[in-house]
């Protein structure tokens, strides 16, 4: 009777940890079908960032010199990146500003090692360096976590896709924010990208409040979001 028992309470677990994990609504991981992940070499990158200015979090011990987000993408897991520390901020400037163009207009490249150890940051544009409007994002990560966040969870947040594979930012998404009405952001001439990490363990939340969790949720020292490049796509036109 007590096998029957046991057999009887463990059943239900073993039915919950083979059922597949449910795939949130945005698109996968790099290389997978729908992923809309841009690769490092696309020849769609006509320019990177040149320039930088940076608030560093907490916990950023490491991976500390900018100059690293400037330029092309490298690609690696744990070289050519800058870590902003658990909320730090960058900005990154652009020898000819970008525009709004056919699709997407930029691409974030972070290092994650694999498609689910994501670390994540709103992204943020401006005009004039003082003017800043954000693109709106979803987090539909259920709990805290250190080390799985489904890329099909994730919508408008840098840090979506693995080393060498940009998120990409489309900034006619922007177009109804109330900064661009108004005229405070001109998406015509989009001078500055800035990138502020979240603290993964729910202090931070999204578009439409849910909190927002990511791999640094239950880890004690973090260096945040690790920033390896951002690529540009179209350029304002006369420079």
């Amino acid at each position: 009777m007590k096998t029957k028992i046991v057999f009887c309470l463990l059943m239900p677990l073993v039915i919950f940890l083979t059922i597949p994990a449910i795939a949130g609504p945005y698109p996968p991981a790099a290389g997978e079908e729908g992923s809309t992940a841009v690769y490092k070499d696309d020849p769609a990158f006509v320019a990177w960032a040149t320039g930088w200015e940076i608030e560093f979090g907490i916990n950023a011990k490491s991976f500390l010199n900018p100059d690293e987000a400037l330029g092309k993408a490298e690609g690696a897991a744990n070289s050519g990146i800058v870590c902003l520390g658990a909320g730090g901020v960058i900005t990154l400037t652009f020898a000819n500003p970008i525009r709004d163009g056919n699709e997407w207009d930029f691409a974030v490249f972070e290092n994650s090692f694999n498609d689910t150890f994501l670390e994540l940051a709103y992204v943020e544009v401006s005009s004039d360096g003082q003017n800043f409007v954000r693109f709106d994002n979803n987090s539909l990560t259920p709990f805290i976590t250190s080390q799985f966040v489904d890329p099909t969870d994730i919508d408008g947040l840098a840090g979506k896709y693995r080393a060498g594979y940009g998120t990409p930012f489309d900034l006619h998404s922007l177009n109804s924010k109330p900064e661009v009405l108004s005229g405070a952001v001109n998406l015509s001439r989009i001078t500055h990208v800035r990138l502020v990490d979240i603290i993964g363990d729910g202090t931070f939340q999204d578009t439409s409040d849910n909190l927002i969790y990511d791999v640094v949720g239950l880890q004690d020292v973090t260096a945040g979001f690790d920033l390896d490049a951002i690529g540009v796509r179209y350029q304002a036109i006369g420079g």
